[in-house]
């Protein structure tokens, strides 16, 4: 296992009627702005909680934060931000909004222009205002980590940063507010939270058995609560561990010390900003061919997923490995994810549409290794289409 260092300074706040804890939470002379997406949060009353919990402060809000947050309206809210001279901001949704909230807490005392937040991976913020959220749908995790990621659609550029600055003060998990998600909403954060697993774990093995078992465990709950949380939808316990899983996937616990992929949401990145497809299905379609054109350097990992995971333990090792893949996209299309370009509609045009906005954004040495270049990238679109 590899040295390193971990930082988590967010207050969770999980359980039913936890929404209430804004009062303590949010500083009492706040001026807050509440930041959400669409008529959602207005329509099932978590809007009205939220502010209802936060008592005499003042409050601005700010809607229509896209389902993939663009700079062009984020960046409307930190004029807002600065019109109003707000001092706390409050995400309530799901990542994009929590994603949206964070970009606009380090643009609003950003000196410069604040796409180069995204340019330089977050290494220019120095600082950030403080804000907290109150989770809605549980995918990505960005409600205890330091990540965010950024549409810019004048340029058709997905681009993401970290910095220690943008960790959420406290984050309010009530399992009560999934119950009215779009079945499409759940499973896209089903989905997404396995593959956050996949990209930490399905690398190479560096005697780190509290990951990989910790990562085997999130999965195997994944696959054993999905289905269900469609089926279910009014289940608390099965939406409660759900929300669980889907921070822990991504609270940076089961990432420390061991190495990194990531090349399948780098790749899916680009299909979302050119076809607007929802960030889970772009991975989704991405991932088992990018397992398959890379069998050898992932030999071990996908050997112990397909046993630990799956329980696959016979057959040649191409013939466990196939199988492994196979359980994986089965998965996914069961919780009605499609997982070939060609089920979107998208061609071999499409795929030269791809690589061109890989080469222009540098995404050319991709994965645990650098190892996925443009000539790698071409061959995973091409085995999934």
């Amino acid at each position: 296992m590899y040295s390193f260092d971990y930082y988590n300074p967010t207050h969770i706040s999980f359980g039913e009627g936890k929404i209430t804890e804004l009062d303590k939470l949010v500083p009492s002379k706040a001026k807050v702005l509440v930041l959400f997406g669409g008529n959602s949060a207005k329509r099932t009353g978590t809007l009205d909680e939220v502010k209802t919990a936060l008592g005499q402060r003042d409050i601005v809000e700010f809607g229509g934060i896209e389902a993939n947050p663009t700079y062009e309206t984020l960046m409307q809210a930190v004029t807002v931000i600065k019109e109003e001279k707000i001092d706390f901001l409050l995400a309530v949704g799901g990542g994009s909004v929590i994603d949206g909230t964070k970009f606009v807490a380090a643009a609003a005392l950003f000196e410069g222009e604040p796409w180069d937040i995204l340019l330089s991976w977050g290494a220019k913020v120095i600082e950030a205002m403080p804000f907290g959220t109150v989770l809605t749908l549980p995918a990505t995790g960005s409600e205890m980590n330091s990540a965010s990621v950024v549409t810019r659609k004048e340029f058709q550029a997905k681009l993401s940063f970290m910095s220690d600055h943008v960790f959420p003060q406290f984050s309010v998990l009530d399992p009560t507010k999934t119950f009215t998600l779009p079945e499409r909403q759940v499973a896209n954060g089903v989905v997404d939270a396995f593959i956050h697993i996949t990209e930490q774990y399905l690398t190479y093995p560096v005697n780190a058995p509290v990951q990989d078992r910790f990562a085997e465990g999130l999965l195997q709950t994944l696959i054993e609560l999905g289905p269900k949380a469609l089926s279910q939808p009014d289940d608390f316990d099965v939406r409660a561990n759900l929300m669980w899983v889907a921070t822990m996937a991504l609270s940076g616990v089961i990432g420390k010390g061991i190495p990194h992929d990531w090349a399948t949401h780098m790749i899916g990145h680009e299909l979302t900003a050119l076809y607007d497809i929802d960030h889970a299905r772009t991975i989704a379609m991405i991932l088992p061919g990018m397992l398959d054109c890379r069998r050898d350097s992932k030999q071990e990992k996908l050997l112990q997923y397909g046993e630990r995971v799956w329980g696959i333990t016979q057959g040649t090792i191409d013939e466990r490995i196939d199988a492994a893949i196979a359980k994986t996209r089965e998965f996914f299309e069961a919780m009605g994810i499609k997982t070939r370009l060609s089920d979107y509609d998208l061609t071999a045009a499409s795929i030269d549409e791809i690589m061109t906005k890989l080469e222009k954004h540098g995404m050319t040495a991709l994965g645990e290794k650098q190892d996925v270049d443009l000539t790698m990238s071409r061959k995973i679109l091409e085995r999934n289409l």
